[in-house]
């Protein structure tokens, strides 16, 4: 498939982007990467066009055909280069219990969101909510070095994109995330030393600058 056409339409700072770009990056595909903006009144043209439903970023684009949704686009990017370092198990339970696990993981994000978007009671039920997620997968993840074994996996992949706005998190917030979940922090370090990891995810310094200027678009203070 050496002559296959990659194109990944993201957004930089996109956790869901990042997600298909360790995809990516852990079979050693190469793809063209294309910035779309994020504000709903400059969306391009070429987006509206192959994921009219949406409207939204990341999509995976293999030989003209596009794939929507990260977890799908990781899911399609495993089947179809199944030839080097597979994501999910090949046990049918395992597989499915990997598949629910990774989908559990997107409600970081809008509780993540309004960790650095609230304010007094509505944040700190974000705050509460945010640590007992991270609690509940830290049980999951038991004392396994990665959620998928000794390797990363779907889980993983689909969950450490978060850790590039812990910054933001902690600061809004005002809380210390391994106070609470060292086993969490202690596995977020082992992923980010991977490199098709800490190659994917921006710094959490340039996250945070991303951050403080959304809140002042929206008038957060």
């Amino acid at each position: 498939m050496n002559d296959d056409e990659v194109i990944l339409l993201d957004f930089w700072p996109s956790p869901f982007g990042m997600r298909v770009r360790i995809a990516l990056a852990e079979k050693g595909i190469n793809y063209e990467y294309k910035e779309e903006p994020l504000s709903s009144l400059s969306k391009s043209t070429f987006l509206l066009q192959i994921n009219p439903v949406q409207k939204k970023i990341p999509v995976l684009i293999h030989n003209g055909k596009s794939i929507c949704e990260s977890l799908i686009a990781v899911q399609y990017i495993d089947e179809v280069w199944n030839h080097k370092s597979p994501l999910l198990p090949s046990d049918p339970y395992l597989r499915s219990q990997a598949r629910f696990w990774a989908d559990y993981v997107d409600k970081l994000y809008p509780i993540g969101r309004d960790i650095y978007s609230k304010k007094g009671e509505e944040q700190e039920v974000a705050k509460k909510e945010f640590i007992n997620t991270l609690k509940l997968l830290e049980q999951q993840l038991g004392e396994k070095s990665y959620f998928g074994g000794d390797k990363i996996g779907l889980v993983d992949i689909s969950l450490i994109p978060f850790y590039s706005r812990f910054k933001a998190y902690e600061t809004f917030g005002n809380f210390n995330t391994e106070n609470e979940c060292p086993k969490f922090i202690a596995w977020a370090k082992r992923c980010m030393k991977i490199e098709s990891v800490s190659k994917s995810l921006p710094d959490q310094d340039k996250i945070y600058d991303f951050i403080v200027d959304y809140r002042k678009i929206y008038g957060i203070e």
